[in-house]
């Protein structure tokens, strides 16, 4: 069988591009193209998860159904010539302010292509939101081909949690936990780690069952992520899916010895899924370190060119993938992200000494990175404390 992985980039969640491989009997490894279709337009995720009763925030499609504006079965025709509800896409400005006021402010307005948290911008009153509507759905179509809108609540300072799914094309499904994904810097992850010291064991089991729920309604296979916002006083609402391996994954294989994208082969060989969901166990605790050739110092400046001098840590618990090396020229376009360090060790605290470690070890030079960024963060007693959300690094240690 001849076949191709697309990654983790965009052509990982581009539907069109995966149909077009399997016309052409290149089998595309990854989800279905009519889940892909399904979970990567926000709108239709959102009313699907509705309907297997996972949490979402108030959103434009609640005000629909409510009559606040519109139709409650406003229809269109996609561009595959299909029909398909579009109730929760805002049209107009006059709509998104009935919206908002409906729900009440501060409101986040998205893009239906948009994700891994591009395509959103927040509104803390009518003046802005009318400001920013016209130019987010601009944005929307350049960046996506989709000019689509839909509103929802904005839950403030939460914690970015995803859980990974894995399934076959027979429909056995399972979790394999949760990661923790708070820290971030303009909705960009910069360290991920599992478990999430933030959740207790209740709402970790209550959010993998819910996001095994969703991925089985939508009929998925392969590797994917079910992403959901959970504020502090223990409640938990569904954000997104990402149809695609995530750059963070190789901590859920640190922890509990799978190694997904050979799953991601096998199912796409037509293999099953022979995990049952009692069977998979976490193991210790694992941290990423995303290493990006950016200078903090210089509000994140990209660092392009020649690395000179390049040294990778190593070690007990410690796991380095990139595709650097000495004499790479890191190019002035594409994603800054160079490298990942992973560890694993028996406890959090292991954890977070053996990263330290390790990040003191590397040798990039002359590329400005984000390794003293994460050095930092690694020792902030609110990081140490397990408790931040997602503004930490930018109310906290940016100053923004």
């Amino acid at each position: 069988m001849e076949a191709i992985h697309p990654g983790y980039g965009f052509l990982a969640e581009n539907a069109h591009f995966a149909e077009v491989c399997r016309e052409c009997k290149i089998e595309f490894i990854g989800p279905s193209v009519e889940s892909m279709r399904l979970l990567g337009d926000k709108i239709r995720a959102k009313s699907l998860a509705k309907k297997v009763n996972v949490p979402t925030a108030p959103d434009s499609i609640d005000a629909q159904r409510e009559g606040i504006y519109g139709t409650k079965d406003s229809q269109d025709t996609d561009a595959q010539g299909d029909r398909q509800t579009l109730a929760g896409a805002v049209e107009t400005v006059e709509d998104a302010v009935k919206v908002a006021n409906w729900m009440g402010y501060p409101v986040a307005l998205k893009a239906a292509a948009g994700g891994g948290g591009r395509g959103i911008r927040f509104a803390h009153n009518e003046m802005t939101l009318k400001s920013c509507f016209k130019q987010a759905q601009t944005e929307a179509e350049i960046a996506f081909k989709d000019g689509r809108l839909y509103m929802e609540k904005c839950i403030q300072n939460f914690q970015h949690i995803e859980v990974q799914v894995l399934g076959d094309m027979r429909g056995h499904l399972v979790h394999l936990f949760e990661r923790e994904c708070s820290v971030q810097r303009r909705r960009q992850k910069l360290i991920e780690e599992t478990p999430s010291p933030g959740l207790d064991a209740d709402l970790r089991a209550e959010m993998c069952s819910a996001a095994v729920r969703l991925a089985k309604e939508a009929g998925y296979y392969s590797a994917g992520t079910v992403e959901f916002m959970a504020d502090a006083e223990g409640k938990y609402y569904f954000l997104e899916v990402n149809t695609r391996i995530q750059v963070e994954h190789p901590i859920t294989e640190m922890v509990t010895g799978e190694d997904l994208v050979r799953w991601q082969l096998l199912i796409a060989s037509g293999h099953r899924l022979n995990l049952e969901q009692k069977e998979i166990r976490q193991y210790g605790h694992s941290i990423e370190c995303r290493i990006n050739a950016e200078d903090p110092e210089h509000n994140f400046r990209p660092s392009p060119g020649k690395v000179e001098a390049f040294v990778a840590p190593g070690g007990m618990g410690v796991r380095w993938d990139s595709h650097i090396y000495q004499g790479y020229e890191i190019p002035p376009t594409y994603d800054s992200l160079i490298g990942k360090l992973v560890v694993h060790r028996k406890s959090r605290d292991e954890a977070i000494a053996t990263a330290l470690r390790a990040l003191g070890e590397f040798v990039i030079y002359p590329t400005k990175t984000t390794i003293h960024l994460c050095k930092e963060i690694l020792q902030h007693e609110r990081f140490a404390r397990g408790h931040w959300d997602t503004t930490f690094i930018e109310r906290e240690m940016l100053g923004n």
